[in-house]
């Protein structure tokens, strides 16, 4: 057995969830730059967007553990856990975080023009809808399925 750092690159398990994870930022990169006509830098590291890239890593993960360990196993149950955990928060409170800041920043143009105050914005794409979750999580599954093959 290798015990280099880059043996991890032959985890079947590390190589889904890795896969699964570029795959789903690159194509919120692309979605993006047509919808915007341009490139962003900010988009390689950004949170927030379709497909959910936190959602594909996790279900990749999840997915691939199952297929090696079993469906049956605690390994699996837990990663599975930890999966619906991370969706759930993607969804949920950093969708709600990212609609707080987009009111927030309305009331700090508002403030702005008013009173000449000039502050800075809050980042408002933090969350996914549901649907960009599911996208993420429909990645990730068949990735993980196609790698551990």
């Amino acid at each position: 057995m290798d015990n280099s750092v880059f043996s991890v690159f032959q985890n079947k398990v590390f190589l889904a969830t890795l896969i699964a994870w570029v795959s789903a930022q690159t194509i919120k990169i692309l979605i993006n730059s047509v919808r915007e006509k341009r490139f962003n830098f900010r988009w390689v590291v950004s949170t927030g967007g379709m497909p959910s890239a936190h959602s594909a890593g996790v279900m990749s993960l999840a997915t691939a553990v199952g297929i090696q360990e079993g469906f049956n196993s605690t390994v699996f149950i837990a990663t599975l856990i930890f999966a619906l955990v991370i969706a759930f928060d993607a969804q949920g409170v950093r969708r709600s975080t990212g609609q707080q800041a987009e009111i927030l920043n309305k009331i700090m143009e508002d403030i702005y023009w008013r009173r000449k105050i000039q502050e800075d914005r809050l980042k408002e794409l933090i969350g996914h809808t549901p649907f960009e979750v599911l996208v993420g999580s429909v990645i990730g599954i068949a990735i993980a399925a196609l790698v551990m093959i």
